[in-house]
């Protein structure tokens, strides 16, 4: 066991949030304190125009949020970037799924590798998202290998980013920052409604959410999906489902407790149109001078009567809310969940001659389990001049895996012809290679105040201490039988964060705020010790823009970003923690609803990645693979309002542009960039509507991106989405 404790610069944030706690106490103690009365903002911005930071969002326009607080707190009081996607935008775009409704976000490159269906794949500011990097109503999904959640959006009532580090809220997190699932919730008030819908492939839906009334304390609501059919994908088919109960007991205006619920089970076979070769996807495959030209981005190379992806999870959480005699909250939120995924997969490998692929036979059985719980007391007090809102909580974390992962004998597995291809080879048996279980735990202590003081002025002050544990067992496996080995790791992480914005009557706010984060890995280095946490620092600056004539939030930002203690390849299996990699990058995101009938939404990235250490010092300078450094956007949704025929028609669609990238860290292998126009046409009357949502309306063929001239992944092509809805 090996036990690290690390200072860094998140120690000036968290040793000024102490003292400015320990100065208001002091002030206390000497009567010089005044207690606030409970601060609510009125219009936009206030926390109960959204209840809490968690409910509907209007048109495209969000106003608060608990993700880059821990509570509700104004967009542009948050001293990093903030991107809320709520329920509307995401029926407008026509989103199934997580990483479809985060494809206008500044800042976020989502489904790098296609259109899965089993995960939800984000990269923000660069870093990929998707393991560590997802939350859901505040607590982490993390996952490592094959374990972890999958979150259906029809369940979901906002999606939320905060770009840059998170570890000051959360602890180990992605660099590059998070996206928070927030659940929708019983409301107090009847809701009946229904949806279905089919696309072009053939694959349906039906999905409801039904909420109502007991009586003045108690509120239910019950929301689920089903969806099956053919995908677009060849071989591709197979159903899904999930059931998500909740209910709040609100006892009276200071004491509420919600329960929230879920069980999701998928089964279904792997989709194609991934683990392609460079040559064959992004350039044509030309072999002895023949040119074969390029593979279909629907071809499925897998084994149509052996493939298999079953997940079956479940989980039960709760948050509770109490207000106190002197206006402080408590809160407390927690989650319990299992998942067990089994897995078989033959997917390419490379050419193996002139149109054969090679293949891989790859299987698993992994179940995971976690429990979660975030305890927080929040409170104002004034110290002379200024004001503070404070926060204070402790938090666990608990994650453990169980999984064997096996594959065939390398070089055993059939091929097979990229152009023409013939299914139903033998497969020879899978062999074990990984049999382990792993379990993870993250205890977490943190303080943070929100100064207001001068007229204007907010500081943002954070301060945290993590101490995590990690244990791996690795047992027998067919390549080691006597293998019982258990490998422990502890230590201690301290993050900070400090942010100061100046808020001007007319709704500009400028602001700047520096972060530091860790982020927990698990592997083994070339020496055979278990891996430390990355971590690093950000510094981020930028403006924040409420109108104060329209329903509007613009938000510009800069930053720079360093990510040190990064695997770096010793050999092609081997590694050491000698890597950093630098992300440096402008942001401009707006939303705007014009007027109740039209929004708008706009987004820019512009990024320089950098690989500034590495143990391959020809990669020095690179940029990393699979991340465009250029994104862009432009949406748009009007409806149609009078008394002729065309009142409740709506019009939408967007264009997003789509930077080229490498698909090597040696920069050899570019892949081009691409330009997608979608398309919406809707129709609303009283309480029913349809819509019809067309993505990559000119079908254009584009490779999303690659990691390796071995794994290449096409990106959407064009998708009819028809949808109809009502309410009672």
């Amino acid at each position: 066991m090996t036990i690290g404790f690390h200072l860094r610069s998140g120690l000036a944030g968290s040793v000024a949030a102490v003292a400015i706690i320990a100065s208001s106490i002091a002030q206390a103690q000497d009567g010089n304190v005044t207690q606030l009365e409970r601060l609510v903002v009125e219009g936009q911005g206030g926390e109960a125009e959204e209840a809490g930071g968690v409910g509907p969002v209007e048109g495209v326009v969000a106003k608060t949020s608990r993700v880059g607080a821990k509570s509700a707190t104004a967009l542009q009081e948050i001293p990093q970037s903030v991107s809320v996607i709520g329920r509307e935008e995401i029926d407008d775009q026509g989103a199934q799924k997580v990483d479809e409704a985060l494809r206008y976000t500044a800042g976020v490159f989502s489904q790098p590798f296609g259109p899965d269906s089993d995960t939800n794949w984000m990269f923000i500011r660069g870093f990929q998202a998707t393991a560590t990097g997802a939350y859901m109503d505040g607590l982490q999904l993390f996952s490592y290998g094959f374990g972890g959640f999958y979150v259906d959006s029809f369940g979901l009532e906002r999606i939320e980013v905060l770009k840059g580090p998170a570890s000051v809220l959360y602890g180990g997190s992605n660099p590059g920052g998070m996206v928070n699932y927030v659940s929708k919730r019983p409301e107090f008030a009847r809701k009946r409604y229904v949806e279905t819908g089919v696309n072009d492939a053939g694959n349906a839906y039906l999905g409801f959410d039904i909420g109502d009334v007991v009586d003045d304390t108690i509120a239910m609501r019950m929301t689920g999906r089903i969806a099956g059919g053919d995908t677009y994908s060849d071989y591709q088919d197979g159903w899904r489902g999930f059931i998500s109960p909740s209910i709040t007991w609100k006892r009276d205006e200071e004491t509420s407790l919600t329960l929230l619920g879920n069980y999701t089970h998928i089964d279904e076979n792997h989709n194609g149109g991934s683990f392609l070769p460079y040559e064959g996807t992004v350039v044509d495959r030309i072999f002895g001078g023949v040119n074969y030209g390029r593979i279909d981005r629907d071809a499925n190379f897998t084994e149509p009567s052996v493939d298999l992806y079953e997940r079956e999870q479940a989980s039960i959480g709760y948050e509770f809310e109490h207000t106190l005699d002197n206006d402080w909250k408590v809160r407390s939120l927690a989650r319990f969940g299992v998942a067990n995924v089994d897995e078989v997969s033959i997917y390419p490998d490379g050419w193996a001659d002139a149109t054969s692929l090679n293949r891989i036979n790859f299987g698993h059985d992994t179940t995971s389990t976690t429990f979660l719980i975030d305890n927080q007391i929040e409170g104002t007090i004034v110290t002379g001049p200024a004001e503070h809102r404070i926060l204070a909580g402790i938090d666990y974390k608990y994650y453990n895996i169980d999984q064997v992962q096996s594959s065939a004998l390398f070089g055993t597995t059939p091929q097979i012809d990229a152009f023409d291809p013939v299914y139903g080879a033998a497969l020879t048996d899978r062999v074990s290679y990984l049999n382990q279980d792993l379990t993870q735990q993250q205890l977490g202590f943190y303080l943070q105040d929100q100064i207001r003081f001068g007229g204007g002025w907010l500081a943002t002050l954070n301060g945290r201490y993590d101490h995590g544990w990690l244990e791996a067992h690795d047992m027998a496996t067919y390549y080691s039988p006597d293998q019982d080995l258990i490998q422990e790791r502890s230590n201690g992480r301290l993050s900070g964060r400090a942010g100061l914005a100046y808020e001007f009557a007319n709704g500009v706010t400028p602001y700047a705020s520096v972060a530091t984060f860790f982020n927990p890995i698990i592997g083994t280095d070339a020496n055979g010790d278990l891996f430390e946490p990355e971590e690093g620092v950000q510094f981020e600056a930028g403006v924040k823009y409420v109108p104060t004539f329209m329903d509007g939030l613009f938000t510009f930002s800069v930053f720079d970003l360093t990510r040190q203690n990064v695997p770096s390849n010793v050999t092609a299996f081997t590694q050491l923690q000698t890597g950093e990699v630098r992300s440096r990058g402008f942001e401009a995101e707006a939303k705007v609803n014009i007027t109740e009938q039209f929004k708008v939404t706009a987004a820019l990235t512009a990024y320089d990645i950098e690989i500034t250490e590495d143990e391959d010092v020809s990669l020095i300078g690179n940029t990393p693979f699979i991340v465009p450094e250029v994104m862009a956007s432009l949406s748009a949704d009007y409806t149609f309002r009078g008394d002729a025929w065309y009142d409740g028609v709506s019009v939408g669609g967007g264009v997003r542009y789509l930077g080229s990238s490498w698909a090597d860290n040696a920069n050899t292998l570019k892949v081009p960039d691409a330009t997608l126009v979608d398309l919406k046409i809707g129709y609303a009357r009283d309480n029913w509507g349809v819509d019809l949502n067309v993505t990559n309306l000119f079908d254009e063929t584009y490779v999303a991106s690659c990691q390796t001239a071995v794994t290449c992944s096409y990106g959407e092509g064009r998708s009819f989405k028809l949808r109809a809805h009502a309410t009672w």
